[in-house]
Formats: structure tokens, C-alpha cells, sequence
């Protein structure tokens, strides 16, 4: 394990790769000072756009290569796989009479009313599903002794069919995964290159269509994210940087090997990296009720943490596929700053979900890009500074960013340039207030009790106008918020979670019956950690529980104590469904479903130190003026523009004004007001009562 996860010393560094840009971030621990980078996205290789920022890092901060103690990283390799059906040519071997689970789903229509939608492609086409002669029943005995011979056959025929990665589900095996195993050793000693994916170690929990999809899914993705990582460790081993970890859905690392045995895990790993680092800095400045708000080139993703602690979810589909397991509740909309506009056959306005990227990107980058982008609306309107992009270290085109919009959209929709860019900002921002509102307001949170986090490229300069619509209160942008995810690798736990679904009547248990299979969990993950040789005496076990009422259909988590007596348990749930639904059953049986361990292992944190702020006023952090539109304001008005570095702290900011800094740009709009606090955070205040009802 790297020193660094250990105490404190040299610098920890996070690599975020984004649609757009791959984002980099070393945190001096001695000093808490940060040193942030920006380099566009290598979409070809991901690991080389890596390697090359990692490179011009630690050269533009004069850090040698030994003074790195830590090395995190985000990667979107998976969802890319996913998304562009660019995975492993997978098989899949299952119990008798299960071959088409994966076509039939849960037979429940996305839409109610279109009955002429279709379902998403299996990845296993029906030629390399195989059957196989077994039966395990629902207690764990075996009905049908597994047909070994049928097994070797079968996957010598999948093999020869060029599969790269095996599936291998078997009703029931999360009881009794004795067959699911013989499997596996014999896949072991004829064809130890395969990538193997058995259900009862990716997901030993009941509801076969959930774990079946996951463990498909997991084979899809798992060669490809093999090979992507070893090509990553290649490039990390030549700088002479200490072995990367990998973040997960559930907000923590883990180490490359150990992100090989169940890649799937990593399909939010982007996302998840901006609430880690939202909630750190959020903490810092004494906000525990925030909405992230993550608006990158691509897409924008919005989480609820309550007192700190993050939303979780135990499933998501990713593309149409379902991924049951620990995970962030992380909501994502296919809107950000290179979402294409467009207008539709009956001519209303849209954008996204598809995004020009990193290549060609928005037409003002000038690399071809034609088609009119979110980005390109904020340099209609003067939002966006085209010398200052990134810096000054892209140049954008105005020019080309005009003749976008004006050919693609004013023709159709009938007005003017300026119409045409505010109808973009509109629709966007409506989008992601949508997000937010799903996230909040429709799982029983008022929105307008927390404070929104803006971060990502283009997060700061829409987060003002997206508040306002949903009568947010206060939007707080950090001091990098452009490399927030880059920051969240660095302050992300070592996180893993087992699980075991363990049918029992609480009324049935007998003696420490539940504290075994307790125990046994733990040891996994003690084994986990050796494996992946992390330092065991630092793990931190914690434990849960799904608990439902006899007959119903879906479960609530509940943290459990090391020896919880039945009565405790049934109590604490009857509370917990009381504050959930409003009611609750004293007299119902209660049923236990799914044992939970959480393992974590703590990485260091100290606060971040703000650079040296300037103690004058406005004037020395006023840059000049430029017409930028705000409605508002009725239109284009001659706003102040400032830069962030050089803003004092605690002296006002009235709105209209645009702030510029190396990552991003933050807009604050009329009638509202800005602060710049001692941490280097901008918390802007909105007037009361405004916004949409």
C-alpha cells in the first residue's frame, strides 16, 4: 500500500479523465496547498492523456517523482465501453431453462404507453448463451448434481466462437456456490487467460435478473478494463509514480488488482469523485447540507448529502443495463458545456444528450467542430472570456462559435443570434434543475434548506441561474471547483462492501446464528485487503442490515451492532419504516434479506490552505468590462469582470459580474451577491423569494 495512505507526507495526487479534459490535482500535505492542471481528454487512450498531464504537472510545479506518497485516479473506461458497445466479446453459462433471463428482464416497460419500445440489445447475443444441466435449490440444496462434462463442452464451443470474457450464473448460488465454483477451476486450468465472472462473487444476493445483468456486465467491461489498466501501470511505473488506486461507484478507492476482479463497480467512478471533494471542502467552510452540482463538457451530475453523509443507492442502470451493488446516489444528465444543440422534427429547441467532446469539441475551439454547443451560447453572450479560456492557454473563436448558431439554430427557430444563445442557456439550465429537482424534491427534501456546490468546467458559470429556479438559497463555489474531482481522489476512503442475502424471520433467530455469517463477511474483506496488500489493522468494519416485512417486496438498510438481539432489530426497523413511508406494522412479522459489511480504511486529510489573499478592494481585482447578456438586466450590459485570485476576502461582490480563474468561470447574475470567505470559497446569496414556484 502507498505510504502515503498511511501519514501524512510529500504530495497526493489525483487524475480525473472527463469527456472533455483530464484534470489533475497534487495536494502538498505538509502545507495543504493545492497545484491544479487542466489537459484535454486523449479519448484513444485514456492512459496517455494520463501519463502526459501527470508529466507537465510535476514539471510546471518543480515536484520530483519521489515526493509523490499517493496516487489516485478517476476513469470513465467502463460507462465508455458500455455506452459505445465496445466491450469484450462475452458467453455466458447458465442453469437449464435461463438462457433468455437476460431478453426477458422484469417485463416492465420503460415507458407504460409505447408499446413499439424496444428493450436495450443483451450483451450476449442468444448463440452464446449456453445451458447447462445443474439445480440448486433455494435453501442451498443441491437438486441436480452440475454436469461438468455439459460445462467443459460448453465453454470449449464459446471459446472456439471467439467469447474473451465468461458470465457464469446458476440459480440460487448465493446460497451454495459450489457449482458456480467447479466452474471457475475448470476455467482456471484450461484457459487461464479468459476473464472469468462468476455471480456468487460479484453479487451473492437474491432477484436473479439484478445479479445476472451485473455479472454479464462485469465480463463485458472486464477485459477492456484490464487492458486499460495495464497500460495505465506501464505509464505510471515509466515516471517512476507509486502504483494508482482506482475510484469506485461508492466513493472510495481501491487498488488495481482489486479493481480487476469487479470492474463494474467503476461505472460511476467519475461522478463519484465530485462528491467526495464537494462534501471535503463543503465541510471546511461549515456546510453539511449541500446538492453537488458537476457540470463538466459532457454531462452534469447532482447528489444529495445530508450531515455530511452522501445519498447511496443499491442499483442503477447504466444505458438500460441494471448494476445492483454499493454505490453513491449520483443522478447525471446527458447536459454540459459541449451538449449540442439542436431543433427536432417539430420544431422545438434541444440539448443533448449527444456532445462534441474533446474532439472536434464546440465550434469555437476551431477543430472543426460545426455544430452549435452550450459553450458556444456562453460566447454569444459574452459569458465566456475567448481569450482567457482555460487560462489563456486556448484560444477561442468567436467567430465560429456565431456562424454555429446562427446557421444551425436561428433558421429554424425563427429569431435572432441572441435569441437563438439565450433559448440554449434556457432549455440547459432547465434540464439540470430537473435533475436536481429528482434527486430532492421527489425523495421528500426541500431544496431550498441546502446549498449548492457548483463545480466542474462549466458548473460555476450556470449554477447562480439553475439555483434560481429552484429558489436554492446560496451556491457555494470552491476555489478550483474546474479539478473538484481531481481533489475528491485525494480525500476518498479505501471502500469496499460484501454482502449476503440470508432469508430469516428475526423471530427464528437462534443463539449467534446472525453473528457468524456476520463474521464470515468480515473475513472476506480482511482477505480482500490482503490480497490487494493493504494494511489490515487499519480496516474499519461496519455492519447492515435489509429488513422488510414478511410478504412485501422490497427491503430498508439499517445499521447493526455487534450482537443485536431480534427485539432490537425488529424495533429500530418499525422506526425506520415508520419515518420512510409515513407508517409502520408492529405486529408483522419481520424478515431479515441481505447481510451487509462495510470495510473502510481512512486516508489522511488536513485542510486545504488558501493561497495569500490581497487585503485591498475591488478595484485591484477588476479586470475591465465587457457587454455580457443577462435578462434580467433586460440584455447585454457593460458587466465588470474580476479575477478570482486577486478578490479580497469578505468585501461584497454585487451581481452582475463575471469572475475568471484558471479552470472556470463563474457567473453571478442581477440582484445577486458574492463573498469570497477565508478558505478562498465563493458563496454567493441569492435574493429571497425570487425563482420559479
Amino acid at each position: 500500500m502507498p505510504k502515503g495512505c498511511q501519514r501524512l507526507m510529500g504530495y497526493r495526487v489525483g487524475v480525473d479523465v472527463g469527456g472533455t479534459f483530464t484534470d489533475l490535482v497534487a495536494l502538498e500535505e505538509a502545507s495543504g496547498r493545492l497545484h491544479i492542471l487542466k489537459r484535454p481528454t486523449t479519448p484513444a487512450d485514456q492512459s496517455e492523456g494520463v501519463a502526459d498531464g501527470l508529466r507537465a504537472l510535476l514539471a510546471l510545479e518543480g515536484i520530483p517523482e519521489r515526493a509523490v506518497a499517493y496516487l489516485a485516479h478517476g476513469t470513465t473506461i467502463c460507462i465508455n465501453a458500455v455506452l459505445e458497445k465496445k466491450g469484450a466479446a462475452t458467453g455466458l453459462v447458465t442453469t437449464r431453462g435461463m438462457r433468455d433471463l437476460l431478453e426477458l428482464r422484469r417485463q416492465i416497460r420503460g415507458d407504460l404507453y409505447d408499446l413499439q419500445a424496444d428493450k436495450p440489445e443483451p450483451l450476449v447475443p442468444r448463440p452464446r448463451r449456453h445451458e447447462v444441466a445443474e439445480r440448486i435449490r433455494f435453501d442451498g440444496t443441491v437438486d441436480e448434481p452440475l454436469a461438468l462434462d455439459e460445462a467443459r463442452r460448453a465453454i470449449d464451443e464459446l471459446v472456439q466462437d471467439g467469447v474473451r470474457a465468461l458470465a457464469v450464473f446458476f440459480l440460487h448460488s448465493y446460497v451454495n456456490p459450489a457449482h458456480e465454483r467447479a466452474v471457475r477451476e475448470l476455467v482456471a486450468r484450461d484457459y487461464p487467460d479468459l476473464y472469468l465472472s462468476i455471480s456468487s462473487e460479484v453479487l451473492p444476493e437474491f432477484r436473479e435478473f439484478e445479479r445476472l445483468s451485473t455479472t454479464v456486465l462485469n465480463a463485458y467491461v472486464g477485459p477492456v478494463m484490464a487492458r486499460y489498466l495495464g497500460r495505465l501501470e506501464e505509464r505510471v511505473r515509466a515516471l517512476g509514480l507509486p502504483a494508482p488506486y482506482i475510484l469506485q461507484s461508492n466513493g472510495g478507492v481501491a487498488t488495481a488488482s482489486q479493481t480487476r476482479e469487479r470492474p463494474v463497480f467503476t461505472m460511476a467512478s467519475g461522478p463519484t469523485a465530485g462528491v467526495a471533494g464537494a462534501v471535503f471542502v463543503a465541510q471546511q467552510a461549515g456546510e453539511d447540507r449541500i446538492i453537488t452540482f458537476d457540470m463538466g463538457g459532457t454531462s452534469t451530475d447532482v447528489c444529495l448529502v445530508e450531515r455530511g453523509t452522501p445519498l447511496s443507492a443499491t442499483q442503477k442502470e447504466y444505458h438500460g443495463y441494471p448494476v445492483k451493488g454499493a454505490m453513491l446516489d449520483v443522478h447525471s444528465v446527458g447536459a454540459g458545456g459541449g451538449s449540442l444543440a439542436w431543433v427536432d422534427a417539430g420544431g422545438f429547441l434541444r440539448v443533448g444528450p449527444e456532445s462534441a467532446g474533446a474532439m472536434p469539441g464546440p465550434a469555437c475551439y476551431g477543430q472543426g467542430g460545426a455544430s452549435p454547443t452550450v459553450t458556444d451560447a456562453n460566447v454569444v453572450l459574452g459569458r465566456l472570456n475567448p481569450a482567457y479560456f482555460l487560462g489563456g492557454t486556448i484560444k477561442l473563436d468567436p467567430a465560429r462559435a456565431r456562424e454555429a448558431v446562427e446557421t444551425v439554430l436561428c433558421g429554424r427557430l425563427g429569431g435572432g443570434l441572441t435569441h437563438a444563445a439565450v433559448g440554449v442557456l434556457t432549455v440547459v439550465n432547465a434540464q439540470m434543475a430537473a435533475a436536481i429537482r429528482l434527486t430532492s424534491v421527489e425523495r421528500g427534501h426541500d431544496p431550498r434548506r441546502f446549498t449548492l456546490v457548483a463545480h466542474g468546467g462549466a458548473g460555476p458559470m450556470h449554477a447562480a441561474a439553475v439555483a434560481r429556479l429552484l429558489r436554492i438559497p446560496r451556491v457555494l463555489v470552491p476555489p478550483s471547483p474546474g479539478v473538484l474531482c481531481a481533489l475528491g481522489l485525494v480525500v476518498a476512503d479505501v471502500k469496499a462492501e460484501w454482502s449476503r442475502t440470508w432469508l430469516r424471520l428475526t423471530a427464528a433467530l437462534a443463539g449467534d446464528e446472525l453473528g457468524r455469517v456476520f463474521a464470515e463477511l468480515e473475513a472476506e474483506a480482511r482477505e480482500w485487503a490482503r490480497r490487494g496488500g493493504l494494511p489490515v489493522e487499519a480496516l474499519r468494519l461496519s455492519r447492515s442490515a435489509d429488513l422488510r416485512y414478511r410478504r412485501q417486496n422490497y427491503e430498508l438498510t439499517l445499521p447493526v451492532g455487534t450482537r443485536p438481539s431480534p427485539k432490537e432489530l425488529e424495533t429500530k426497523f418499525h422506526r425506520l419504516h415508520r419515518r420512510v413511508f409515513g407508517h409502520a406494522s408492529p405486529g408483522a412479522p419481520v424478515e431479515l434479506v441481505t447481510l451487509r459489511v462495510a470495510a473502510r480504511i481512512p486516508v489522511p486529510r488536513r485542510e486545504l490552505t488558501a493561497a495569500a489573499r490581497p487585503t485591498g478592494g475591488l478595484a485591484e481585482a477588476r479586470k475591465g468590462t465587457r457587454p455580457v447578456y443577462f435578462a434580467d438586466a433586460g440584455g447585454f450590459v457593460d458587466c465588470p469582470i474580476y479575477e478570482r485570485a486577486k478578490l479580497p476576502v469578505g468585501i461584497v461582490l454585487e451581481g452582475p459580474a463575471v469572475v475568471e480563474q484558471l479552470d472556470c468561470t463563474t457567473v453571478i447574475e442581477e440582484g445577486q451577491r458574492a463573498t469570497a470567505d477565508r478558505w478562498g470559497n465563493l458563496l454567493i446569496t441569492l435574493p429571497e423569494g425570487t425563482g420559479a414556484a
